[in-house]
């Protein structure tokens, strides 16, 4: 990292140059890591070039991740600060991020380190050689459990057979992407962010980096089961319509099942008379068709609420304080 302090002829002309790297951390409760992480990622920078940037993200952190963020970016103001007005969550923060970024490269990345720096100069090299996209894959997932290893397995089957978009296996936001993927990226405005299944369906020349993840540097993870699982429905209902066909051809059958079932009994009847139905029969029937049609309007219901959110047109986060950008016109 460029030893200098505000206002330094250094600093000043590093500030003003389009870097060339464009670093993006949302940021949740990080306070106990935040020395560690930049102890680690800027002499990793500064040896692509001193023109860089680091847009930290704070996502309406509770301790006292911003009053550090702030005496970091005193120290370099290369180290720039969007500070929202609430949490509003990871995609939205490495939304924000990605659009204040100005550099001609952008990686977003967790503050946490276990997406390892050192794969930056790797991810550089590759875009060097002409590659807009640069992804950083897990090799394995040997730092998670069992459930949510299996979970993970089903959530990526489930999402290739049902989405015409090929969303990268064990890949997460740790990617490089060139000034015109992000400027593409930026075109897009929907509100329920699938950062994941958005960056797989802009496309471009794409090449893949493999690396073991490293367990968390400090800090706990605000993922829980209930948000993974709430994360893995937004991927699916985001990139494919086929949940809400899917009860088209289901109808049909019961349908079909349920034609050749009254020409059995009607054949019966005539063949040997009335017989009084079974009362168990008839209500395993009931409560199955029951259940089905619960179930096919609770899909209806999930896109009806994604349709809810974008009518609504509120904006996918609100910055209510920056450091560091002396115009939020300056955004490419």
């Amino acid at each position: 990292m460029i030893e200098a302090v505000p206002g330094s002829a250094q600093t000043l002309a590093a500030h003003q140059q389009v870097p060339e790297i464009s670093l993006v951390a949302p940021m949740y409760n990080e306070s106990e890591g935040l020395e560690q992480f930049f102890k680690t990622v800027t002499p990793i920078l500064d040896q692509i070039s001193p023109a860089w940037e680091i847009v930290c993200v704070n996502d309406g952190s509770r301790d006292d991740t911003l009053l550090k963020l702030i005496d970091y970016h005193q120290r370099d103001s290369r180290i720039r600060i969007l500070n929202f007005s609430r949490n509003f969550g990871k995609e939205a923060g490495t939304t924000a991020g990605i659009d204040f970024s100005r550099g001609k490269a952008v990686i977003p990345i967790d503050a946490d380190l276990q997406d390892p720096p050192e794969l930056i100069l790797e991810m550089v090299a590759k875009w060097r050689e002409g590659y807009k996209v640069v992804l950083a894959t897990r090799k394995e997932r040997k730092e998670d459990t069992w459930f949510k290893r299996q979970s993970a397995l089903m959530f990526y089957r489930i999402i290739s057979a049902m989405s015409e978009i090929d969303i990268p296996k064990n890949t997460g936001d740790y990617r490089l992407m060139d000034r015109q993927v992000v400027n593409t990226l930026k075109q897009l405005p929907e509100k329920t962010r699938f950062m994941k299944g958005i960056f797989a369906w802009l496309g471009f020349p794409t090449t893949t980096i493999y690396f073991d993840r490293p367990q968390r540097f400090a800090g706990q993870t605000s993922w829980n089961y209930w948000k993974l699982w709430r994360f893995a429905l937004d991927g699916i209902f985001a990139f494919t319509t086929l949940p809400l066909q899917i009860w088209t051809y289901l109808g049909a059958m019961i349908s079909l099942f349920s034609f050749i079932y009254a020409s059995v009994l009607i054949v019966q009847t005539l063949l040997h008379g009335v017989e009084v139905p079974g009362y168990a029969s008839s209500m395993v029937t009931m409560l199955f068709l029951g259940g089905v049609q619960l179930i096919s309007l609770g899909v209806i219901g999930e896109y009806v609420g994604r349709i809810y959110k974008e009518v609504k047109g509120r904006p996918i986060y609100i910055v209510q304080d920056t450091w560091g950008f002396q115009d939020l016109t300056d955004r490419d």
